[in-house]
C-alpha cells in the first residue's frame, strides 16, 4: 500500500530543496518578475537602513544611537536573509538562523531603548525606585490580574534585563547547535519523533522567547505614558509586528507545510515550498515595516533634564521635533 502511494507522488516532492540554478531554470515570466520585484524591495530596504544608520550615527548621542541602529536593522536584516533564502532554498537553515539570532538581540535592545529614553539606568532607578510595577502583562501573566505589584529596585531592573538578555545568548547558542546537528543529519524539522532533536530544541526556544518578551512588556506597560511624545507606542507596535511575522507566521506556514496542506510544486517539496512562500511574504512585510520605522526613528531629541516626580506626577519627557 505504501509503495503504491509513493508511486503516485512526484519524485521532487520527496527530495531536498533544489539548488539555486534549478530554481532559476524553472522560472516563468511571471515568476521572474516576482523574484525581481522582491529582490528590488529587499535591496531598497537595505539601502534605506544604511542611510538611516548614517543619519542616526551623526545626529544621536551614544549609547542611544547604537541601540536604535540595532532595532532599525531588524526588518532590513530579515528581509535580506529572506531574499537569500528565496534564491537559494538550501541555505534557508542558515538564513533563518541569522534572522532569528539578530531579532533575539533586538528584543533586549527594545528594553534598553525604553530605559535610555528615560535617561539611562541611573536616572530610571532614581525616578522609579519605590514605585510598584504591574507584572500581570503578556505573554506570561496577562491572564493573572491578581498578581501583586512589584516595587522597582536595582535588583528588579537587573532581573528584567537578564530576562531579555538570556534569549539573545541562548537563542544563538541553540541555533548554532541546531546547524551543527543539521549538517550531521540529526536535526530535521519534519522529524517529530520523541527521539528527534527538533522536538526538544524548538519548544525550549519557544519557552525562552516567552520569558524574554515578559520583561520588555513589563517595562513598556509601566513607562509608556512617560514616553508617548516619543512615539513609543507605534515603535513598540512595530517591534511586536516583526515578532509576529518573523516567528509566529513562519511557524504556522512550516506546520502547514509539514502537514501537507501546502502542496508540493516541483522542484519544491511541500516543506521547501512553504519556506519559499514564507520568505516571499517576509520580504514584502519587512519592506513596509522598514518604511514605517524610517518615519518613526528619523528624529533628533533634546537632552532630558533629570527631575524628581513629586506627587506622583508624570515627569517631563524629551522634546521631539522632526528634522
Amino acid at each position: 500500500m505504501e509503495e503504491a502511494l509513493n508511486s503516485t507522488i512526484h519524485p521532487a516532492c520527496l527530495q531536498e530543496p533544489p539548488l539555486a540554478i534549478d530554481v532559476i531554470k524553472q522560472l516563468d515570466v511571471f515568476e521572474i518578475c516576482l523574484y525581481s520585484m522582491l529582490t528590488f524591495m529587499s535591496c531598497v530596504s537595505l539601502l534605506l537602513y544604511l542611510e538611516q544608520c548614517i543619519f542616526i550615527y551623526k545626529k544621536l548621542p551614544y549609547p542611544k544611537k547604537t541601540t536604535i541602529i540595532w532595532i532599525n536593522g531588524a526588518a532590513p536584516v530579515i528581509s535580506t536573509m529572506a531574499c537569500f533564502g528565496m534564491w537559494i532554498p538550501k541555505a534557508v537553515m542558515f538564513t533563518d538562523m541569522t534572522s532569528n539570532c539578530y531579532f533575539a538581540v533586538v528584543v533586549y535592545k527594545v528594553l534598553v531603548l525604553m530605559i535610555e529614553e528615560l535617561g539611562g539606568s541611573d536616572v530610571f532607578l532614581k525616578r522609579f525606585t519605590g514605585e510598584t510595577f504591574r507584572i500581570s502583562t503578556g505573554p506570561c501573566c496577562c491572564c493573572c490580574p491578581c498578581l501583586p505589584r512589584v516595587p522597582m529596585s536595582r535588583r528588579m531592573l537587573f532581573w528584567l534585563k537578564l530576562g531579555a538578555l538570556q534569549y539573545a545568548i541562548l537563542k544563538t547558542v541553540l541555533s548554532v547547535l541546531a546547524i551543527i546537528l543539521w549538517t550531521n543529519g540529526n536535526f530535521d524539522l519534519s522529524d517529530l519523533e520523541i527521539t528527534g532533536t527538533a522536538i526538544w530544541i524548538n519548544p525550549f526556544i519557544g519557552v525562552l522567547t516567552i520569558i524574554s518578551l515578559w520583561p520588555v512588556a513589563i517595562i513598556f506597560m509601566n513607562t509608556n505614558h512617560h514616553l508617548r511624545s516619543l512615539n513609543i507606542v507605534p515603535k513598540y507596535a512595530m517591534y511586536q509586528l516583526i515578532l509576529v511575522l518573523s516567528q509566529l507566521q513562519t511557524s504556522i506556514i512550516n506546520i502547514l507545510a509539514l502537514d501537507g496542506t501546502i502542496a508540493c510544486a516541483p522542484p519544491f517539496s511541500s516543506q521547501a515550498r512553504g519556506s519559499m512562500l514564507s520568505q516571499q511574504m517576509m520580504i514584502m512585510e519587512m519592506f513596509i515595516i522598514t518604511l514605517v520605522n524610517r518615519v518613526l526613528y528619523r528624529r533628533t531629541y533634546d537632552t532630558l533634564p533629570s527631575e524628581a516626580h513629586d506627587n506622583n506626577q508624570n515627569s517631563k519627557v524629551l522634546v521631539e521635533h522632526d528634522v
